[in-house]
């Protein structure tokens, strides 16, 4: 059972009784301690200084790296759909490996959605290539690539290696710039993302997505916040952004989570100050599991987002488009971007050409456990977690790594330092050094 929470506005408009003698009898009150006082709303100015700021916090430049597109052909991986092989660049002259899947017949501009992996996920994942033809199937073209340090972004083209956890020698010293670059370059790559869908004849760039998983959604979130082109954004396993001491902060993973969260600590109330941002730009919707070992605790239920919209709404004046939440009873840590709650939303904000609301409730549903022991897919986390995740069937067979690789691997192995994360390492170091 999934629960989607109200949207829910209490104004108080009077002084209580208590106040009142206190305000009589302790001498004038500060405006902002006067009851009904409001602080003046965020505005546009304010929002633009917010994400120049962040994006100089994390080395991300503006504008961004020109794209150079490249194309390696393409496969059918069911009928009526096609996937693309390509790459395309991103920071410090490194190059996206990704995965394009698209309906085979298409229908004019159509709506796009950027698949954004959690810890140790890339285009090989299964929820990513199922989300891929799933919502090619609606009518999108579906974009899934490699996180840095995965695949073919990795020095032995692995998967689940989580090469970027590794903390660099130079990462814990005060003010050290590596994990705020490398947290910069994981969000840019999802703006880059963006940017390649943004360019493609297929799709409108007014309806572009991003779906996120776990370690995906911290990324992601940053990235809707600063990127405006994102139109709704989908944050799987996650979403709870607050601030010092939390769940970010506390991460082990200095490289990818603490550090770049940390390096945003300018914001002052960090979590509010970044769904106010994706506010400002559009839609989003956090789904998790009341089951999550991972990110829910006594501290990250439904009261924890509340109080978030809260905070958020204070900043930005109004309770128009603060981010909407749903709850998967008893669920752990999962994709759930997959579920029929997510497309429904996902329905109302892209509009998909080969679907409505009524076609969504009348799809069947596969158990992805069972899923993947008909197909051979390669599915995580057991039951609570990823393979109890109850999907839309869209008749989605296992991929072979192989027809996964977007590189031939000569031209890979030729230009390998575009792409590994050794190499980043490297370059984002010679970066980091005064000039």
């Amino acid at each position: 059972m999934t629960r989607v929470s109200p949207r829910r506005w209490t104004a108080f408009l009077f002084c209580p009784p208590a106040l009142l003698a206190l305000c009589l009898f302790s001498g004038p009150l500060a405006p902002a301690q006067l009851p009904g006082f409001h602080p003046p709303a965020a505005g546009p100015q304010q929002f633009a200084k917010w994400r120049t700021q962040i994006k100089q916090a994390l080395f991300i430049p503006n504008p961004l790296p020109a794209l150079t597109p490249r194309n390696y052909g393409s496969f059918t991986p069911v009928s009526g759909v096609v996937a693309e092989r390509v790459t395309y660049a991103t920071l410090y002259g490194m190059r996206v490996p990704a995965i394009v899947y698209r309906p085979e017949k298409l229908r004019g501009r159509v709506p796009a959605i950027v698949v954004v992996n959690g810890h140790a996920g890339d285009k090989t994942s299964w929820y990513a290539y199922y989300t891929g033809i799933l919502y090619a199937r609606a009518g999108a073209v579906v974009l899934t690539y490699d996180p840095i340090g995965e695949d073919e972004r990795n020095i032995s083209r692995a998967s689940e290696t989580r090469a970027h956890d590794v903390i660099l020698p130079d990462a814990l010293v005060p003010g050290a710039e590596m994990p705020p670059r490398l947290g910069g370059n994981m969000i840019a790559d999802v703006m880059q993302a963006v940017s390649y869908l943004s360019q493609r004849p297929d799709v409108d760039p007014a309806r572009i997505a991003v779906a996120a998983f776990s370690m995906g959604t911290f990324h992601s979130a940053i990235a809707g916040a600063i990127d405006p082109r994102i139109h709704a954004l989908v944050l799987s396993g996650g979403g709870n952004l607050s601030g010092d001491g939390d769940y970010w902060d506390l991460s082990p993973k200095v490289m990818c989570q603490s550090g770049p969260w940390k390096a945003l600590r300018f914001l002052g109330d960090r979590g509010a100050v970044l769904y106010a941002l994706n506010q400002d730009r559009g839609a989003t919707f956090i789904i998790n599991g009341t089951a999550d070992p991972l990110i829910v605790s006594s501290h990250s239920f439904e009261p924890f987002f509340e109080d978030v919209r809260n905070r958020t709404a204070a900043i930005t004046g109004t309770r128009s488009r603060l981010f909407q939440t749903a709850w998967i009873t008893d669920a752990g840590h999962r994709p759930s971007f997959v579920t029929r709650t997510a497309a429904l939303w996902l329905q109302d904000q892209l509009h998909f050409p080969n679907w409505t609301a009524a076609s969504i409730n009348a799809m069947g549903e596969v158990h992805i456990s069972e899923w993947a022991a008909k197909t051979g897919a390669h599915v995580g986390g057991g039951e609570l977690g990823e393979g109890g995740v109850r999907a839309l069937d869209a008749g989605v067979p296992a991929i072979p790594r192989d027809q996964l690789q977007a590189v031939p691997d000569a031209e890979w192995q030729q230009h390998k330092p575009d792409f590994i994360y050794e190499s980043w390492v490297d370059r984002a170091r010679a970066a980091s050094q005064p000039r």
